[in-house]
Formats: C-alpha cells, structure tokens, sequence
C-alpha cells in the first residue's frame, strides 16, 4: 500500500460491536492506519467487539457511568474538546443520522466547513440519514465536503432526492488475508446453508427465508438451515420453525464475534435482506469462497453477484424463486462448482490495497 502524509483522521461512530455497519468502520480504521494515517475512532457506545486501529476514545463508558441530561450535555462539551484539541486533518461520521435535532446540534456545535468532514450513508435506507424536509437536511449537510455512499445505488439515491452534487462511493474493502485467518479456528460436521446477521425480521427478512427453506427440497436432502445471530425477533422465528415442523432442520446459533469458521463451512450463504447498503454478509462470504444466494434488494447485491457465476440473485420477497434458488445451488453440482471456483477472485478489486486508492485518491485531494 501507498504511504501517505501522516494526517490525522477522526471516524466516528455508534460503536464497534453487532452489525456490518459497525465491522466495516473498525475496518476502515485497519485501513486509513496501514495507510499511514493517524487514526483516532470516538465510540458513543461502550460496545467493542471488532477489530480495529488506532487511538479508541470510548465515549459509552462516561454514558454507563453518567446518563442523565446533565451527563449528556457534559459528553458534548468533551467530544468539542476532543476536536478542539488534535486539530483533525479530516473527520469520518459513521452514525446513522435519523434524530433530526441531534443532527442540529452535531453540525453547529462540532462541524465547520473548516471540518473537512465526510459523512459515511451505509444504508440504502437513506431516512436513517438524512431528514425529510430538505431544507432541514440542506442545513445540517452544509459542511460536509464529501458525502460517501457505501454502493453506487446509494450515491445515486441521494443525488436524485436531495440533488447534492459532493456526493461520491466508495465500496466496503475485505481483508482477505484476516478472514480467511479466521475462518479456520474450528470445525463444523454437518451440511448446512447459513444466514447471519442481526436478527430484525423488519429488515433481514428471515421469515422469507425460512419459509423458502421450508419448501425447497433441502430439509429432505438432509441440508441443515443455520441462523446464526441474535436479535429482537429471535423468539418471533423460532416459533415460526416450530409451527413449520423444522425444528430439527433449523439450527439457532448464538452471535459469534468469528463467524467466520460458519461462513467458510456453509454450502452457501443466504441473504434475504429487504435493504442493505453494501453487505459484508456476501462479500465475506464470497472472499472466504462461499458461493451466495441473494434477493435483489437495494442495495448493493446487484453490484456484487454475477448471476450463476458467484452465486445466484433472486427477486425479492418470492418465496418460490429463493427456494428454486436454494434448490439449484445446493443439488446442481456443476453450477456450485463453477460458483465456488469464481467467489473469491470476483471480489479482488474489493482488497484492502485496491480500495485504499479510492480514499487516498479522496483524501489526498
């Protein structure tokens, strides 16, 4: 990789724990480090769980000791301190975005134009984001010098409804060398397909899966269902298992920290999102040669899978597709073959060396 000036960079986020959202900041920080850069992250949660680079200032510790108005208002004073004091070359908010008064006071009371700020859109869901009202949003993005979609459907979505003309897209990198490192920490003996991820029915849509399972020819063929994860809607699906009679063909497994073992072991991973933004779910699957099986859902399965080539892409919500899908990965050898060959070359231009020339070129600028 590239050594650059060793600026200093700020990524901000919620935390660095649960969701791929969360995994790809820890990663960026790894990134923007091997880079040269000098990264500090700012957490707002005292959740910290994946991997990252650079000097942690984990504001969730002073909310657990302290979460009173008082205590909140105390917390504001102290990260305007924070970047009062390292004079930060460029500041990175990973948050999402969606209390609009929050998003007032964060842009008047910390970021300038002097900011160099960027402000990361991990979602296709863009209200997580931006406000409705444009004028609000037009306010509160006024500083930003770049905003960065995380897939090219994204950057278009905001460019079509808020007409800004500083957005660009940066695609999530994959470690290859890390993952592949951890995925071989232990062993699993059954045959299963895998969905992972935060158990929210309301976004990942398990329940799609599930069913499609339930009517493809896989239970039969002795071809396990892994969930791995935990969430609010766990119950809700275990119950849907047992009303479906799969109670032995449907595996609940806790969130593991290394999935990644899970990952390398599956026929297949399956995603069944109703959006995304650009889904670690898939990319590691794919880097670590797991073949996917994806609904086309905004955003970003389209501009991952190449149709029979990585994996296979369905249309969303069609129960009797997936489960054709499911059908044809797991019992048409030539096709997985072909799938399993192609997955992890089909994502090289993902690696962190080539993705690091996206933000040095963006940096650097």
């Amino acid at each position: 990789m590239s050594i650059t000036p060793k600026k200093k960079i700020l990524l901000v986020t919620t935390s660095l724990a649960e969701g791929g959202a969360e995994r790809s900041t820890g990663l960026l920080s790894v990134l923007l480090s091997e880079m040269g850069y000098k990264v500090h992250i700012v957490t707002f949660l005292d959740k910290v769980e994946f991997r990252y680079e650079g000097v942690l200032f984990n504001m969730g510790k002073l909310k657990e000791a302290n979460n009173t108005f008082l205590g909140r208002i105390k917390r504001f004073l102290i990260y305007k301190k924070y970047i009062k004091t390292h004079k930060f070359d460029w500041i990175i908010d990973n948050r999402t975005r969606y209390r609009t008064l929050v998003e007032i006071i964060f842009s008047k009371l910390f970021y300038t134009k002097k900011s160099n700020l960027i402000y990361m859109v991990r979602s296709f869901n863009i209200s997580w984001y931006f406000p409705k009202n444009k004028i609000v949003a037009k306010n509160i993005y006024k500083s930003a010098k770049y905003i960065i979609g995380v897939s090219k459907e994204i950057k278009n979505e905001i460019e079509k409804t808020y007409q800004y003309n500083n957005v660009r897209s940066i695609y999530n990198p994959i470690d290859f060398e890390n993952i592949n490192e951890l995925a071989l920490k232990y062993k699993i003996s059954e045959k299963y397909i895998l969905a992972y991820g935060r158990i929210d029915d309301e976004v990942k849509n398990y329940s799609l899966l599930i069913d499609a399972y339930s009517f493809s020819e896989l239970p039969k063929n002795n071809i396990f269902l892994y969930i791995l994860g935990d969430g609010k809607d766990l119950k809700k699906l275990k119950d849907k298992v047992v009303k479906l009679k799969l109670s032995d063909k449907v595996k609940f497994c806790d969130k593991q920290v290394n999935p990644f073992p899970y990952v390398k072991q599956a026929i297949c991973t399956v995603l069944t999102s109703k959006f995304e933004g650009f889904p670690r779910v898939v990319i590691e699957s794919l880097a670590l040669n797991t073949p996917v099986i994806s609904v086309n859902c905004k955003s970003g399965p389209e501009e991952i899978i190449i149709n029979k080539k990585n994996g296979l892409l369905v249309d969303n919500n069609n129960i009797e597709l997936l489960s054709e899908a499911m059908n044809k990965m797991v019992l048409d050898h030539d096709l997985y073959s072909l799938c399993k060959k192609y997955a992890k070359d089909s994502i090289e231009y993902l690696s962190l060396e080539n993705i690091s020339k996206e933000w040095n070129k963006l940096l650097e600028s």
